[in-house]
């Protein structure tokens, strides 16, 4: 398979030879760099890359073109790469129409001229684009290879493990594709050894854990140190920002995830209130800048690990994991999130992980190419979701219990969810049956007013509805709400909540009724339930725990 194109556009002959020098001498090795002089120069080029089926990983084009502009060509050039990456060299005088591009025609950054120094101005930005490129294309970059059936709940279990761990692996179907026969015969599998993970230089694995996956991927799983400062329970947003913080000034930290980084933010196809970022940003992009900053400050990171409990052994507390195994640290964060609440469907248990999903990464999107999809819920999750199913399904159906979106979703999801083609916004339904011989088949809505009951076929159901908090494992030390939300701070002297806390000291704002263990982002109490601010609260969760530790 041929290298990646980079491509660069610009009609001046010696700004065109600056940026084909500057990119091929940071890029050159894994990436064949090409120049055109002219906007139609650049589409006849791209054209004759896609009859050769030879990939384009990024444009980068200047505005200011005569007869036809930049923005101008990479609107035309969608057709030939839509999956690129499109950068748009401009002077200050255009910033309003890169802008305006961001939404016109999908622009993932604009870049003033000049560039220099390029190792502070350009490459950062080149670095980000073609990482993102990269982590949509794994079969550029991966030898770990897959084998299984498309509906499996195994087999998506472990894609979606490696996807959001952002690890890059080629799939093979097993009812499809004649090289996942060939590896299975090589293999000796039988249908019990499916899922099928081939590692390079490694043993296969066959139907593995995550945990087995994590380990023969050299993922770290266990814990390095007896004892540590800080230990963050959860790897969402707060969990990650709190470790971010913690790690930065000086505590020793690690954090727990029994999933992956970036919990359900890391599912977003696309962040577009995020502060500083307006193209937006995907979930799965903001979760790997954030774990490349936990690393940077020296956190440790165990994966693939549930915890089952803690407890308190004087100024220490043991969280304790599956499998016997625990972790000491002097202060506690919970930050697990919520998982999406269970879709009450006659038949629907059955059909989980084969073709009914909770929640959905924006990588699985293009296995629904040409088929309907159905989304249950009206939140801006959800709303994403559609959006992003939208560009390879034949038609997207929203399926909502309200009369309207807009108490419940931002507006501009809103606003591009009417607006959109092949999106249908079915209220006031619900769904109430599910069926399908092996994998989800067929569908019942129903309308929640007049009980008229509607059968449509359907492959694909994604569920976003509610929020449930992970907090089990705390035990009754920790007061909950009534729906497992950890109550903090002020709010355990409300009477409701009948719990006494145990010092002279009020508690401070993000501790729970446990001295030392804090909790941040959607797993408390009237948390915002937005990604900025799980942000503020992890970072400020570290705050509030170098107050404990000095009190201790």
């Amino acid at each position: 398979m041929s290298k990646p194109a980079i491509l660069t556009v610009d009609d001046d002959r010696e700004v065109s030879a600056a940026i084909t020098r500057d990119l091929r001498s940071r890029y050159g090795a894994a990436y064949r760099i090409l120049q055109a002089r002219s906007g139609a120069d650049a589409l006849a080029l791209l054209t004759a890359l896609a009859l050769r089926n030879q990939p384009v990983a990024l444009i980068a084009a200047d505005q200011r073109m005569p007869e036809m502009t930049g923005i101008e060509m990479l609107e035309q050039a969608r057709t030939q790469t839509p999956d690129a990456k499109y950068l748009l060299l401009t002077a200050y005088a255009d910033t309003d129409a890169a802008i305006k591009a961001i939404n016109d025609i999908g622009l993932d950054y604009y870049l003033l001229k000049p560039w220099d120094p390029p190792e502070e101005r350009l490459y950062p930005v080149v670095d980000d684009l073609l990482g993102d490129w990269r982590d949509a294309h794994p079969d550029y970059t991966s030898g770990l290879r897959v084998v299984g059936h498309k509906w499996s709940d195994r087999s998506h279990e472990i894609k979606t493990f490696l996807a959001r761990n952002h690890v890059p692996y080629r799939w093979y179907d097993i009812e499809r594709d004649a090289e996942a026969q060939r590896l299975s015969q090589l293999a000796q599998a039988t249908a019990a050894d499916l899922p099928l993970v081939l590692v390079p230089d490694g043993e296969a694995l066959r139907s593995p854990s995550s945990l087995d996956v994590a380990d023969a991927l050299g993922l770290r799983t266990r814990a390095e140190q007896p004892l540590y400062d800080v230990c963050i329970v959860g790897g969402g947003p707060a969990g990650l920002a709190a470790a971010v913080y913690a790690a930065s000034e000086g505590l020793s930290t690690v954090v727990v995830e029994r999933e992956a980084p970036g919990g359900q933010a890391s599912q977003s196809a696309a962040i577009e209130n995020y502060l500083g970022f307006p193209r937006g940003l995907a979930g799965s992009d903001l979760t790997h800048r954030a774990v490349a900053q936990v690393s940077r400050f020296g956190a440790e990171m165990v994966l693939a690990r549930d915890v089952i409990g803690f407890q308190t052994r004087g100024p220490v507390h043991a969280v304790l994991l599956e499998g016997s195994a625990e972790i000491e640290a002097r202060a506690l964060i919970v930050a697990t999130g919520v998982s999406y609440r269970r879709l009450a469907a006659a038949g629907l248990d059955e059909l989980i992980g084969r073709g009914v999903y909770y929640g959905a990464s924006a990588s699985e999107a293009s296995q629904c190419q040409g088929d309907d999809v159905y989304i249950v819920g009206a939140a801006n999750s959800a709303g994403q979701a559609a959006l992003n199913m939208a560009k390879f399904a034949k038609c997207v159906v929203l399926v909502v219990r309200a009369a309207t979106l807009e108490d419940t979703m931002s507006q501009y999801l809103v606003d591009r969810i009417k607006s959109a083609p092949n999106i249908d916004v079915r209220y006031r339904s619900e769904v109430v049956e599910c069926r399908g011989d092996g994998h989800l088949e067929a569908l019942t809505l129903a309308d929640r007013i007049t009980g008229v009951r509607d059968e449509v076929s359907a492959s694909w159901l994604f569920v976003f509805i509610g929020a449930s908090p992970r907090t089990d494992w705390l035990g009754p030390d920790v007061v909950r709400d009534d729906k497992g939300f950890v109550v903090t701070g002020q709010d355990l002297h409300n009477p409701a909540f009948a719990q006494r806390w145990p010092l002279h000291r009020v508690p401070f704002a993000l501790e729970t009724s446990v001295p030392g263990v804090f909790a941040a982002g959607d797993v408390r109490l009237d948390s915002m339930k937005r990604v900025a601010s799980a942000v503020g609260e992890g970072a400020m969760s570290v705050y509030l725990v170098h107050r404990y530790l000095a009190s201790i």
